[in-house]
């Protein structure tokens, strides 16, 4: 631990004190209705971090038949000095969704090419984003879930890598938390990768100027299901973080380091004063179909407008919560030091229809 570590646990422990969370029941899908159940919480305490994943724990994988990918993948191995031991080549086709029987040959590909000590992925692609009904990250780390595209509003497989504090999931659990490095453009992709480069180690130090981690609540009663689980407004002040939950209209916004909210999309999220690193989702169906032409904002959205990691679902998740990222345990573990990759995994119970995308190693609170 470091100087710093004390007064960033005791801002945290105040975060939550006294505060029931929970991961609720499913409640009425925005496409098809989830299973009922009895609303129920519980308490969720977000386990102490202790380091961060580097360089040196990152593989990265380039698709050699996209130029984009051969592009961005040596861009990222330059700046963020991944080693050449850790870089996969891989063939895939340049469409958004792979079969199963693709998906196995990628996966053994990887297993056989990395060392064992590389404890995540960074797949330096856009497309392909998913496995049938599942998405590609998930179904590369967790393994593809079939059953799941019968019944897309079912709850799938929980993850063990949730609000798991282990900084080393490939020795302790056989398990590689993988994120797309995702853009429009080879030019956005450079852009996105140096957010990630200039927000490390920026925030939570005296000196620095405070910044925002906005909650936002909305009129849209199916995707705002998260809202019960938003952390109650407070000055971080150890860290130099405001926490807010808010409503629409917004009040007067500065340096948003989080934003999360139900809504089929945000208007003028390019317009957000975004710090570099900033994480940001909302709840909504296809979030994760990236070039869909199916009227809601995407993850893409969110970085295109200036954030550096986001989520979303490849397929209709129904608005189970335990679908999305949890509020506070994305908050928490980002505040901790956390990567966007870590906070981003620990966050969602039942990732296999969410695609994560972003700089994986972005860690303004990494110190």
């Amino acid at each position: 631990m470091n100087a710093r570590t004390p007064a960033l646990l005791r801002a945290a422990g105040l975060l939550l004190a006294g505060l029931a969370t929970g991961l609720f029941a499913p409640n009425q899908a925005h496409a098809e209705p989830a299973p009922q159940a009895e609303a129920s919480r519980h308490s969720i305490p977000v386990p102490r971090i202790a380091g961060r994943l580097h360089s040196a724990d990152l593989g990265l994988v380039i698709n050699s038949d996209d130029p984009y990918s051969v592009a961005v993948g040596a861009y990222y191995a330059q700046r963020r000095g991944i080693p050449a031991q850790q870089i996969v080549r891989v063939s895939l086709p340049l469409r958004d969704t792979l079969k199963a029987a693709e998906l196995e040959a990628l996966a053994a590909q990887i297993r056989s090419s990395l060392p064992a000590h590389v404890q995540a992925l960074a797949l330096a692609w856009s497309r392909p984003y998913a496995v049938e009904c599942n998405s590609l990250t998930a179904a590369l780390t967790l393994g593809f879930q079939p059953e799941l595209c019968q019944r897309t509003c079912a709850a799938s497989a929980p993850s063990p890598l949730f609000n798991n504090a282990t900084t080393q999931p490939f020795t302790d659990l056989g398990l590689r938390p993988s994120m797309l490095l995702a853009a429009s453009s080879v030019e956005a992709a450079k852009a996105l990768i140096e957010r990630g480069l200039s927000a490390d180690q920026q925030l939570g130090k005296r000196g620095v100027p405070e910044v925002q981690a906005l909650f936002v609540s909305t009129p849209d009663s199916a995707r705002n299901v998260r809202a019960a689980l938003f952390p109650p407004s407070a000055a971080l002040k150890a860290l130099g973080v405001q926490v807010r939950q808010v409503t629409q209209p917004l009040p007067a916004l500065q340096r948003v380091v989080l934003y999360q909210t139900g809504a089929v999309r945000v208007d003028a999220a390019n317009r957000i004063p975004w710090v570099s690193g900033a994480l940001a989702d909302h709840l909504t169906s296809f979030g994760g179909q990236l070039f869909e032409a199916h009227g809601q904002m995407t993850a893409l959205d969110w970085l295109e407008a200036g954030a550096t990691a986001s989520y979303g679902t490849v397929s209709e998740p129904c608005n189970h919560v335990q679908k999305f990222p949890h509020p506070q345990v994305l908050l928490l573990n980002y505040l901790q030091g956390s990567t966007a990759i870590e906070a981003y995994w620990r966050s969602v119970a039942w990732p296999a229809q969410g695609l994560f995308v972003g700089e994986p190693l972005a860690a303004p609170f990494g110190h």
